[in-house]
């Protein structure tokens, strides 16, 4: 009798312990439908920043001078593909973005899908450079507009009135080179801020286009700048 009582209490589970051990089975099952249900989280946040980034906002990493110092090198901007999807227009005083195929940079043949793919879809998050038909520019003359450069007081002239441009870059001149031109119905004559560092309309004057772009290839209009949260803040406009 006395051997069989050591064998029956090691027969029985000690208090907690069948307890302690379904704890451990349901948190081993658990972990692994956590991890799934991260992973398929993280896949729904990417695909809904893929999405929001090709249809509505996206982000926009200034890769050069040209616009500042509205612009900085290494901003991001927040550019609204919806602005001009319902009937309105760019006006003058816009700060655009544009694939400039055809107008600022030739047509080149396609490159890898895969590797376009991936870049698309990183520029679609603001993590690469835009792609480098892709540019930022202020709007200065619409279709039908006759822009000139420059009056008696070197500034730019729209339809027989001088413009002010209060975000030229300081130092820079509106243009020193002149030129005039009639901007075609559906078209834009576009402009970089800080002129002395930026190629834009003024350069491709004798080239097909005469450096004009066509409204069908504004990206959207730069809306905010979302990145550094030092610069937050609405991307200023200019003349109407």
């Amino acid at each position: 009798m006395d051997t069989e009582a050591p064998h029956t209490q090691r027969g029985h589970s000690s208090p907690g312990e069948g307890e302690g051990r379904s704890r451990f089975v349901f948190s081993a099952a658990l972990r692994p439908l956590t991890w799934r249900r991260a992973g398929a989280l993280g896949v729904i946040c990417a695909v809904f920043l893929l999405l929001l980034g090709n249809f509505v906002v996206q982000p926009f990493l200034i890769p050069s001078r040209s616009m500042q110092p509205t612009l900085q090198v290494g901003d991001r901007v927040l550019v609204d593909k919806l602005a001009y999807r319902f009937g309105e227009q760019p006006r003058r005083g816009d700060v655009v973005v544009f694939d400039g195929t055809g107008s600022f940079v030739r047509e080149r043949p396609a490159g890898h899908p895969v590797g376009e793919l991936l870049h698309g879809a990183a520029s679609a998050l603001g993590l690469a450079e835009p792609s480098d038909t892709d540019f930022v520019k202020r709007v200065v003359g619409v279709g039908g507009d006759d822009v000139v450069c420059c009056d008696a007081r070197g500034r730019i002239v729209v339809n027989g009135v001088p413009l002010e441009e209060p975000y030229l870059h300081p130092g820079d001149a509106p243009s020193k080179v002149p030129f005039r031109i009639v901007v075609p119905l559906g078209t834009l004559w576009v402009m970089g801020d800080h002129r002395s560092q930026s190629r834009d309309s003024r350069d491709h004057l004798g080239e097909p286009g005469g450096g004009m772009v066509p409204v069908e290839k504004v990206i959207g209009r730069a809306g905010w700048i979302g990145w550094p949260v030092t610069r937050w803040g609405k991307v200023g406009g200019g003349h109407g």
